[in-house]
């Protein structure tokens, strides 16, 4: 079967990627599954953690985004990143000015985050149309004092931080400038285009997590907050209950992806996260980050039956979460 474009199937990934994981080591706390953001691995006495993500779909910020997509999975541990290191796979017609634009974009992220960069790999590569940059983010904690995406419980809220399809937003702002800005102008464009300074949830994850409460974090990146969700709850084997009222959406994303023909919850999100929460806890950690001008929202709950995953709808009516099989972000690139 040919894969849509993306994130290869989690029925892949259950099939052959995690029947092919090497020597089993005892420091491997947390390895490869589903719906989770990282690694752990313990170390002496302390516990690494690691992520890898490509950055595919991007070519204008492509540095920048490989910092911060890799930063977001080690935060949504709540631990925070302090090393990184990349792969920069060029196209053969590539000159010094690509890999000092690339490489200035990996140093402005990593110093706003407070990253060192530790090494990594670039090279011209055979058949490519555009730079790809693979990412790796570690970070190091204390035994125990993290939380993976399989810690969700049955009653649990489900908090959205910022909103729907920030990346996306941002991607197709620059990427698809001239063919936006005739439709919906000049303005709205320049805004949506900064939604790249969104792309960070290393500091509301950190300030989530210290506050306490927090049982899973997950960073919805490929398939949207929708994929995200379905990941959350796949990882702690749970149903979920959506109320769209409740999903914030920017007015650029609302236009741009009605320009498109996408659905915004499908469209790559990295600048939102997901916070599971004991209901306990709510309230404290909404205030909590609003002290810190972080926008968010108890968007649904998790529920006991797996099966059972629900969208309420703004109209009153009920259906399945969609599963995304392809990220919109290639469609609306297509169009």
């Amino acid at each position: 079967m040919k894969f849509p474009k993306g994130k290869v199937p989690a029925e892949t990934l259950k099939k052959i990627v995690f029947e092919h994981l090497g020597a089993r080591r005892d420091e491997v706390i947390l390895g490869p599954s589903l719906g989770e953001d990282g690694a752990l691995v313990k170390v002496g006495d302390k516990v690494l953690v690691s992520s890898m993500d490509p950055i595919t779909g991007a070519v204008e910020r492509i540095g920048w985004l490989a910092v911060n997509v890799n930063a977001n999975d080690v935060a949504t541990f709540g631990v925070r990143p302090s090393f990184f290191s990349s792969c920069l796979l060029l196209p053969e017609n590539s000159t010094g000015d690509t890999v000092r634009m690339i490489c200035e974009q990996i140093d402005l992220a990593a110093k706003k985050l407070g990253i060192a960069v530790i090494g990594g790999h670039s090279e011209a590569t055979p058949d490519l149309d555009r730079p790809i940059v693979v990412g790796c983010a570690l970070g190091v904690t204390e035994p125990g004092r993290y939380v993976t995406s399989s810690g969700s419980r049955p009653g649990d809220r489900l908090i959205l931080t910022k909103g729907a399809g920030i990346e996306g937003t941002a991607i197709l702002a620059t990427e698809r400038h001239n063919k936006l800005e005739e439709k919906l102008g000049k303005n709205l464009l320049n805004s949506a285009a900064k939604f790249y300074e969104q792309i960070s949830v290393v500091e509301e994850a950190i300030l989530a997590f210290n506050k306490g409460g927090v049982t899973a974090m997950h960073d919805p990146t490929e398939g949207g907050i929708a994929g995200g969700i379905h990941e959350l709850a796949d990882a702690s084997n749970l149903g979920v209950k959506i109320l769209e009222e409740r999903i914030p959406i920017a007015p650029e994303t609302l236009q741009i992806c009605e320009y498109f023909q996408v659905d915004p919850l499908q469209l790559i999100s990295s600048g939102a996260l997901l916070i599971s929460v004991k209901p306990a806890y709510v309230e404290k950690i909404i205030k909590e980050l609003a002290d810190h001008n972080i926008k968010a929202a108890v968007i649904g709950e998790f529920l006991e039956d797996p099966a059972k995953r629900v969208l309420l709808r703004c109209n009153g009516t009920a259906s399945d979460l969609v599963r995304p099989i392809s990220d919109h972000l290639w469609s609306a690139l297509e169009k």
